[in-house]
């Protein structure tokens, strides 16, 4: 066979990634902090665009980018029937099928009611794709620390909404300091919910965080190495006595001798009173809202940007005109013709970003109404695609926009990655179960089991299956296994051991 050169034309179709489309895209997944580095890089580089410093904006025809107010505000109004019957069917079967681009971490994570005593350190479930230069070697602080830990103990979304709203709360010294009833009306759960929650969290790392106070900081690091004893517990509880250095009180109190004591002494001043301190601090970057969500007085809710986190940038376009008009050399007429060009796309791609993060949360407040109204426990099955059919965007896109933005709710502070979580299907065809609602149950039947009537997992299935629960039984058998249940054979053993 011959070989030979030959020249052919062909016709096809390729997406190609343009600088404009990569920097649109990068906007996009930017957090607000992140958002005004960029846009401090560019004023610095770019001689044609400005700060808009005015706080009310003119009709001038050179400034680009301007948006009514009623393009920053959308007012959303609920009905009784919350979620169209296209959104509710478009919830997938499994928790696999929550969002495409979920971490590992989060897929693998182990239930919320587990005991997480000895809980490790990890990095939460945030798409940080494409962020590598915008990330930096920033130090990790207390709050990134616990929110790493608690992605991967907790798959329930209730348990997680209130464990970062509490992550929140701590404080640079690994303190929780709050009014429980305060914290239990605005999230609206019991304060039992609240409470568990915080001794979940108490056995993540550093030990001694979540504590209320210097004595339950003690305590739990004494218990981590298994020290709290009853004459420890007494020293615990008698601190003000060591402080005045009155030993022999503390002696009398605690039931131990003078060699005893100054053990005891010594173990305690081992102790870090302040483990919060181990880590970086917030600074003064202190997380701002996005978007600002509000009642309305007549019913439904107000979601509106925050306008305080928006660049206000604009194309000096008298300049421009002034210049290229001016007698230059041909590079010089390139670069001032690209500095317009993407000094003009900025603003632009800024102008897009604000409407698609206003268009994904008033959506998200559409299908979690019953959320703001009632609090966590009335946290919605939701999932991207869900979102991503109702304002017909693609699901990256709405994954780009729930990551690393925060929402400001009656109900306190909120990332909008949060309101996702997955949807265990009915099986008469009604509206799915929530996921964690279906791993709650599943612990309760096991729970009840006695030695003598131990629930295998196909039994599991077929109870389930009774509730109108349509579930697998390898997925029965895996959220057991993420809540460390034993299988029904070590259950049997164990019962009959401690019958």
């Amino acid at each position: 066979m011959a070989i030979s050169q030959r020249l052919e034309i062909r016709q096809g179709q390729s997406l190609v990634m343009t600088p404009q489309l990569q920097q649109a895209i990068k906007l996009l997944q930017l957090s607000n902090i992140e958002l005004a580095e960029f846009v401090e890089t560019e004023l610095e580089k770019n001689p044609l665009l400005e700060r808009d410093d005015r706080e009310e904006r003119s009709e001038e025809p050179e400034v680009a980018g301007q948006r009514e107010e009623s393009d920053r505000i959308q007012e959303v109004e609920i009905s009784d029937d919350r979620v169209s019957a296209a959104a509710e069917s478009s919830l997938d079967a499994d928790s696999d099928s929550l969002h495409p681009d979920e971490s590992v971490a989060d897929k693998h994570s182990v239930g919320g009611d587990t005991d997480w005593s000895r809980a490790g350190s990890g990095k939460g479930g945030f798409d940080d794709s494409g962020m590598e230069d915008a990330a930096g070697a920033t130090p990790v602080t207390l709050k990134d620390h616990l929110l790493s830990q608690l992605s991967m103990a907790v798959t329930d979304a209730k348990t997680r909404l209130i464990g970062s709203w509490l992550a929140e709360m701590v404080e640079e010294d690994g303190y929780l300091r709050l009014e429980m009833d305060a914290a239990a009306e605005q999230l609206g759960v019991s304060e039992d919910r609240i409470e568990g929650v915080i001794r979940l969290m108490q056995g993540f790392e550093p030990t001694g965080v979540m504590a209320r106070s210097l004595q339950e900081c003690l305590a739990l690091q004494l218990k981590d190495r298994n020290r709290f004893d009853p004459a420890m517990e007494a020293l615990i509880e008698n601190l003000p006595l060591l402080a005045r250095h009155d030993y022999d009180g503390l002696r009398e109190a605690c039931g131990v001798d003078s060699e005893d004591m100054n053990e005891m002494i010594a173990e305690l001043r081992a102790l870090t009173p302040k483990p919060g301190h181990a880590f970086g601090a917030e600074g003064a970057a202190a997380i701002e809202p996005d978007v600002m969500i509000r009642e309305k007085a007549g019913g439904g809710w107000a979601v509106e940007l925050n306008s305080d986190t928006l660049p206000r940038v604009l194309v000096n376009s008298r300049y421009y005109a002034e210049i290229s008009g001016a007698q230059m050399k041909d590079e010089d007429k390139a670069f001032i013709s690209e500095c317009h060009a993407n000094a003009s796309w900025l603003v632009k791609s800024l102008d897009q970003r604000a409407r698609t993060i206003l268009k994904v949360a008033s959506e998200i407040v559409r299908q979690q109404d019953a959320f703001f109204v009632h609090g966590v426990e009335h946290l919605r099955p939701l999932n991207l695609k869900t979102v991503a059919d109702a304002i017909e965007m693609h699901e990256s896109t709405v994954s780009r926009v729930t990551s690393n933005k925060y929402a400001h709710t009656p109900r306190g502070l909120f990332e909008l990655k949060y309101f996702f979580t997955s949807s265990i299907p009915a099986s008469d065809g009604g509206e799915g179960h929530s996921a964690e609602a279906v791993r709650h149950r599943i612990k309760a039947m096991i729970d009840a089991e006695t030695p003598d009537a131990v629930l295998s997992d196909d039994r599991i299935v077929e109870m389930l299956g009774e509730q109108d629960i349509k579930i697998a039984r390898r997925t029965v058998a895996k959220y057991r296994e993420a809540m460390r249940i034993p299988s029904s054979v070590q259950r049997r053993r164990l019962l009959k051991r401690t019958a």
